[in-house]
């Protein structure tokens, strides 16, 4: 005979889907903290406020997994026990298996960066080796995250399938905002002229949103990815400068006594609305089209679509963001952290070699950035197998 657990409700957030969206939003918001810490103070220490977002976010991660883990192997129902997957001889979701991966070589990274900051001093870069364990843990949580919630989407009836669709997308949201982080020594916008930029953000995004838009319940599921990355940007460039601060470390090349904002957020929203009307011309929200061979055009047509929007949005946005009219508290244009010296490069477009702004022309763009387009290809087309994956996913 069957057990049922009384309060087993699949149109619902389980508490542990709650806890690993937490961890996942704590992650990224104490990596961001973290960033402008190093901007604004320098100096550093293993308990900075940051640093115990960071690992919080973790430590509520692999403990509200852990625990799902055990329930599920030692006293499971049968229809827990069925949508769960046998690891190590204990049974999980695979959502939760990933999250607790994640904890693991994010609480493990913790000494080692402690050790690199004792031995280098800052971190002269964002993927320092420590970082990209770090890195590699904090993409895992926000995976599992995404997974979990994923298979209690795909479980819903059409009355909770709204509910568990935004969450799965909010979840989806916080991954985009991650690999945004991980590409910001690339994405500044003295770089949004420049081919690397264009070629790395075909590349990245448009997996993300091919993947989401296709396994997604929702109406606009690339569109409220975009949302959710943009708004936590915004929140975060707004918040973080309220707070009065000051340099610790030397050499201080530019005085700086708040704490240093984020970047802007790209503007992914404007592509995310293109490729969320191709995927609803393809197929029905939530499944993939009839026939299989639709994906290879739609890929080409969201590679077009992405390149082209993403690269005219950002050419003449980046302007505005190198001019005086953005050095305001909305747009935070300008901002750099202490360590930076002063000079006329902030005000430039940078190609590896920096062009100075009107020294690169559309043309001369055009002829190198055209690789974003066959990149955008394979990262639409891997995004939709891995939607088409997505779709069948239950445990």
């Amino acid at each position: 005979m069957e057990r049922i657990h009384a309060g087993h409700n699949p149109d619902r957030i389980p508490w542990y889907l709650t806890a690993v969206l937490f961890a996942s939003t704590s992650v990224i918001v104490g990596i961001i903290w973290d960033i402008s810490w190093h901007r604004t103070i320098g100096r550093d220490s293993f308990w900075t406020p940051a640093h115990l977002a960071v690992y919080t976010g973790g430590l509520t991660a692999g403990l509200s997994c852990g625990w799902l883990a055990l329930k599920t192997t030692f006293s499971g129902t049968d229809t827990e026990v069925g949508r769960s997957v046998r690891m190590w001889g204990f049974r999980a979701p695979l959502g939760a298996w990933v999250a607790i991966w994640g904890a693991i070589a994010m609480l493990t990274s913790a000494p080692l960066d402690d050790w690199w900051h004792n031995a280098y001093g800052l971190d002269v870069e964002i993927l320092s080796p420590p970082h990209v364990v770090l890195a590699m843990g904090i993409c895992a949580i926000q995976l599992g995250a995404l997974l979990m919630a994923l298979s209690w989407q795909n479980r819903a009836s059409e009355r909770g399938k709204r509910l568990l669709g935004f969450a799965y997308a909010y979840s989806a949201g916080l991954l985009l905002l991650t690999l945004a982080v991980l590409m910001l020594e690339y994405s500044f916008p003295n770089d949004w002229r420049g081919p690397v930029f264009h070629m790395i953000s075909a590349g990245v995004y448009p997996v993300v949103f091919f993947a989401v838009g296709r396994a997604a319940r929702l109406r606009w599921p690339a569109t409220w990815t975009a949302l959710v990355y943009m708004g936590m940007t915004l929140v975060m460039m707004w918040v973080l400068p309220l707070f009065p601060a000051e340099p610790l470390l030397a050499p201080i090349l530019r005085n700086v006594d708040r704490m240093v904002a984020p970047e802007f957020p790209l503007v992914l929203i404007v592509p995310a609305i293109a490729l969320d009307l191709l995927l609803r011309r393809a197929s029905q929200p939530g499944r993939a089209p009839v026939r299989r061979s639709v994906d290879w055009g739609l890929a080409a047509l969201g590679s077009v679509a992405f390149v082209g929007l993403f690269g005219v949005v950002h050419w003449y946005f980046g302007e505005f963001m190198l001019s005086e009219a953005s050095r305001n508290y909305f747009f935070q244009g300008d901002t750099w952290g202490y360590n930076n010296a002063p000079g006329p490069w902030q005000y430039e477009f940078w190609n590896g070699s920096r062009f100075s702004r009107g020294e690169i022309s559309f043309a001369d763009f055009l002829s190198r950035a055209w690789w974003a387009l066959p990149i955008g290809f394979v990262s639409a087309r891997v995004g939709l197998w891995v939607g088409n994956w997505m779709l069948a996913v239950r445990r």
